[in-house]
C-alpha cells in the first residue's frame, strides 16, 4: 500500500452556527496566504460551530490569528496520511496503529474520486512516538 504519512498541526476555532461564518473564516485565511491542508467543521451545541484547521504553515495561522483577534485553541499534534486509494487502506493503518498499541480517539478520511484517499490521525502527544514508526514515519 503506497502512501505518504507527516506530522501535522491543527487547531480549534469556534464561530456562531451562522450562515457564512465558515466563508468568512476561511476567506480571510486564504486572502493571508494561510494554505490549510485539512479542515473540518462540527456542530458544538446549538450555537456554535467547531472549525478544525490544519494549516500548511502553522506559524502564518498563529500570527493572522494573532493580528486579527481570532480566538485559537492549539497547536494540537495529528498525523496526515495521503495516499493510493484501496478497499481497506484505513483498515490497514489503522491495524499498523492497533499493533503498535497507539489509541486513536479520532479519524477522518476522505477518497478523492481519482483513486487517492486522505486520512487525519487524532493521537495523544505522548503517543505519537509510537505511532510514527508504527506507520514508516
Amino acid at each position: 500500500m503506497a502512501f505518504t504519512i507527516r506530522r501535522v498541526q491543527y487547531f480549534y476555532s469556534a464561530v456562531p452556527d451562522t450562515p457564512g461564518e465558515g466563508y468568512k473564516l476561511l476567506s480571510q485565511l486564504a486572502e493571508h496566504g494561510v494554505n490549510l491542508l485539512a479542515f473540518t467543521a462540527v456542530p458544538v451545541g446549538p450555537l456554535r460551530t467547531q472549525l478544525t484547521l490544519f494549516p500548511e504553515r502553522p506559524d502564518l495561522l498563529a500570527e493572522v490569528a494573532r493580528r486579527s483577534g481570532m480566538q485559537l485553541d492549539g497547536p494540537h499534534p495529528a498525523l496526515l496520511v495521503m495516499g493510493e486509494d484501496r478497499l481497506g487502506a484505513l483498515a490497514a493503518i489503522h491495524e499498523r496503529l492497533y499493533e503498535a498499541k497507539v489509541n486513536v480517539y479520532a479519524s477522518t478520511g476522505v477518497a478523492d474520486g481519482r483513486g487517492g484517499f486522505g486520512c487525519v490521525l487524532y493521537v495523544r502527544p505522548e503517543e505519537l512516538d509510537r505511532a510514527a514508526p508504527a506507520l514508516g514515519l
